[in-house]
This record gives C-alpha cells, sequence and structure tokens, in this order.
C-alpha cells in the first residue's frame, strides 16, 4: 500500500520567503509521516521543555517530543509570519486540491491541526481517522460533525471487537480535556521557538475549536437532529430499508 501523501502551498506576496511548501508523507496504517533522523535539534522539541504534566512519555526513552518534532519544520520556515498576512493556500490530498485565499494563521492553523494528528504523541492519536479524511480550512460545525462521526464510528468497532462502548460521547469529553491540556504546553513551546505571532495564533484558533466541541455537543446535536429524520421512522412493512 502506497503512503498517503498530502501538500499544502502556503504563497503571500507581503513577505520573504513568498511560497513554501510542505509534503506529509504519512503511512497508510500508522497514519504517522515517516520522519528522518536530524541533528542540531533546538531545544523547544526537547521532551522535558514544557512537557505537558499528563504525558505518559519518559525523557530516557523518547529524548523529543513527538508533536514538537512534527511542527518543527512548519515552525522554521513560517514561525516569522504575522497572524493576518494575506495568503493564498493550496492543499492537494490524492482525491482533490484545495484553494482558498485566507490568512496566515487560518492556513497555519489548517496544517498544524494535521501535524498534530498524525505526531504520533499519545492524547492526539484519536484524531487519526479525521487526518486520513482530511478537511482543509474546516469550519467549526464541519470539525464538530467530523469529530462526533468518527467518535460513533469508533464506538461501533470498539463493539465489535467486544469492547466497552460510549454512545454517551463521556470519554470524549476526557479526551478533549487532554487534548486541551497539550494545547496549552504547545503554546508555551512555540513562544520560544517563533518571531512573530502566526503560529502561536494557529494554536489558539485550535485550542478554541478544542473547547467548541465538548461545550457545544448537546446544543450542536440538537441543530443537526433533523437532518436524520430519515433513520427515526420505521420504513412502511414491506419496504427494504
Amino acid at each position: 500500500m502506497s503512503d498517503l501523501t498530502i501538500r499544502y502551498r502556503f504563497q503571500s506576496d507581503s513577505t520573504e520567503p513568498t511560497e513554501a511548501r510542505f509534503e506529509l508523507d504519512l503511512d497508510p496504517q500508522r497514519l504517522e509521516p515517516r520522519r528522518a533522523a536530524e541533528d542540531d535539534l533546538p531545544r523547544w522539541v526537547e521532551l522535558d521543555y514544557y512537557q505537558c504534566a499528563h504525558c505518559p512519555l519518559r525523557p530516557d526513552s523518547h529524548p523529543h517530543c513527538p508533536l514538537a518534532l512534527s511542527l518543527l519544520p512548519l515552525v522554521t520556515r513560517l514561525g516569522h509570519w504575522r497572524s493576518y498576512l494575506p495568503v493564498h493556500l493550496e492543499v492537494t490530498t490524492d482525491e482533490r486540491t484545495v484553494s482558498a485565499e485566507t490568512t496566515a494563521q487560518e492556513a497555519i492553523s489548517s496544517l498544524m491541526g494535521l501535524l498534530i494528528a498524525t505526531s504520533g504523541c499519545p492524547h492526539t492519536r484519536f484524531l487519526k481517522p479525521m487526518a486520513r479524511f482530511h478537511l482543509p480550512l474546516s469550519s467549526p460545525d464541519e470539525t464538530f460533525y467530523r469529530v462526533v462521526s468518527m467518535y460513533s464510528l469508533a464506538q461501533y468497532f470498539r463493539g465489535r471487537h467486544w469492547l466497552p462502548v460510549d454512545f454517551g460521547f463521556d470519554a470524549l469529553f476526557e479526551r478533549y480535556e487532554a487534548l486541551g491540556a497539550v494545547n496549552d504546553a504547545v503554546v508555551n513551546r512555540l513562544r520560544a521557538a517563533t518571531r512573530e505571532d502566526g503560529t502561536l495564533n494557529a494554536i489558539v484558533m485550535l485550542d478554541a475549536l478544542t473547547q467548541y466541541v465538548p461545550t457545544s455537543l448537546e446544543d450542536s446535536l440538537a441543530e443537526l437532529e433533523h437532518l436524520f429524520h430519515g433513520y427515526l421512522k420505521e420504513p412502511p412493512e414491506g419496504s427494504q430499508a
């Protein structure tokens, strides 16, 4: 099975460099990037630099934070971009190409979310199915729908493996609470790594989505219910469902 490749291209007429390209090659089974070994890594990617309080990794076996390593190329190349810099973004997957006129913080946030989900961080692994079906620049409502759909499908697979299922989304709340703590630690790392606010505000935007999903769960589900009207009635007798 060939790698899953997602390409991001940033273009701006307002700063140098005017173009930045990122190519993410993911192992199709593990949905993690194939990384080459690097030397002379900066201090902010070391595991014990603002390490998350709930991180299960140990510096003796994991000297570097996997999430920080995933963000390193992005921060190195775009850490000097300002939040509201006008940007033309083009994202290419095997299925399609998406392009948009947006801001640096929006464009960086989109790529950052993909990098975080596939980083190998123990607290972001549950997002990998969304990375497989990546939707660039997704809105809060689109993100919410994708998250709850992913989580519901995960419960189906858990049931097939005779594992406890959670259709009340209780464990999803716990995962997002842990994800919020990760975002806080990432902000501290990025403060040491960036010269402008583009990448910092990108993670702040991701954290806003992290807070939005659990706090809006009941209201957002209620707003979606009418879309599933066709599933809420028994089919007429004798008809095929």
